[in-house]
């Protein structure tokens, strides 16, 4: 049997694309899906050139890794981690090596590590940043855990991550859960992105009346300017497409409501937790939660009419005033996020580095 340097289970969209990413790096990956249908699905699409070993059982996953064998967890966080580690760990060695790569709570990740380390078990708990195409092209990655574990895995993670002026945006950035707990903060502050993004997009499209293509155009502006980042470019070219069907912007027949994976939420309760003010961040998220309230929103908006009158007048200056405004906010979310960051390594003993932090952000998120 083919012997593999890395293993991933969990064959998600997520899970492709990094498992690409790692085939496309050089390295070769052996998969696992407890789907077996979804494993022959992505089986099927695979060129004779990746060096990519689907697998059907966890036994043969197992048996075609290296030792010690590199196992990538990428599944959904909570008890399918936990159901996963379940079925693994009775056949690992001492020395082997599990990478939890998915959006786990920082706690979770401490609690797993202590418990496979009494076998010898190394764990790691990464943080993934960038989405599918980062997980294709080369994402952000926060590492915490046992750093034994990250030097077996460096050279891999190094080389599939994002790079940014020939630095890679990867980092061991403590022990534990310091890696999710990083992880759950940049998507705290992602949160808080959005919001204002969305909230800007509202101001001009209520108070100035200006069209989606308008408004997808100044962020387009913006995004030359301090503003430039992942967030703006994709709020640009959303703004901009059109609803094949009905002919008018996609934005106008997309349901105005919006989920979370939690980690939005785990930022907002570790700062209460840790007694650190991040307004920002949980306004974002209490504004998720108020979208959940579809009927009673428009109940409401039958009982309080939109009152805003459009401005005539000024635009470039209220729209120079926006810019600056938006700019603004999102430093104090940064501010926030790293204001939390700092507090929690001292409490937990990360000792994360801030800088390490602000420099595997630069690419592949946000």
């Amino acid at each position: 049997m083919t012997i593999n340097e890395i293993g991933l289970a969990g064959l998600g969209v997520m899970g492709e694309n990094l498992a690409l990413n790692i085939a496309n790096k050089g390295f070769s990956v052996s998969v696992y899906n407890r789907t077996l249908e979804k494993t022959r699905r992505f089986a099927e699409r695979l060129t004779s050139g990746e060096t990519i070993l689907p697998t059907f059982s966890i036994q043969e996953f197992l048996n075609s890794l290296e030792f010690p064998r590199r196992i990538l967890l990428m599944v959904t966080a909570g008890s399918p981690v936990d159901n996963i580690i379940q079925q693994l760990s009775p056949t690992l060695s001492r020395g082997d090596v599990l990478i939890d790569a998915g959006n786990s709570y920082f706690q979770d990740t401490e609690r797993r590590l202590q418990e496979l380390e009494k076998d010898g078990i190394l764990y790691l708990g990464i943080g993934v940043s960038g989405g599918e195409e980062g997980a294709l092209k080369g994402p952000s990655i926060m590492v915490g855990g046992s750093l034994d574990a990250y030097k077996l895995i460096e050279p891999i993670m190094t080389k599939i991550s994002a790079h940014v002026n020939d630095s890679e945006c990867c980092a061991f950035l403590g022990p534990r859960g310091a890696g999710h707990f990083t992880k759950m903060v940049h998507n705290g502050i992602e949160y808080a992105v959005m919001q204002i993004i969305a909230e800007a997009y509202d101001i001009q499209k209520l108070a100035l009346g200006l069209s989606e293509e308008e408004i997808s155009r100044v962020f387009g502006k913006w995004k030359r300017s301090y503003l430039d980042s992942y967030l703006m470019e994709i709020a640009e070219e959303a703004l901009a497409r059109v609803d094949p069907e009905t002919g008018v912007p996609l934005v106008q027949v997309i349901l105005d409501s919006a989920g979370q994976k939690g980690t939005g939420k785990w930022t907002s309760s570790s700062a209460l937790d840790l007694g650190v003010p991040i307004p920002t961040i949980s306004a974002a998220v209490d504004s998720r939660n108020l979208s959940a309230y579809k009927n009673e929103r428009n109940q409401a908006s039958q009982l309080i009419p939109c009152t805003i009158k459009n401005s005539k007048n000024n635009h470039e200056e209220i729209l120079k005033s926006l810019h600056d405004a938006v700019y603004c906010s999102v430093i104090v979310s940064y501010s926030q996020g790293m204001s939390l960051l700092k507090t929690a390594s001292e409490y937990y003993s990360y000792d994360i580095s801030l800088s390490e932090v602000s420099r595997i952000w630069r690419g592949g998120c946000i």
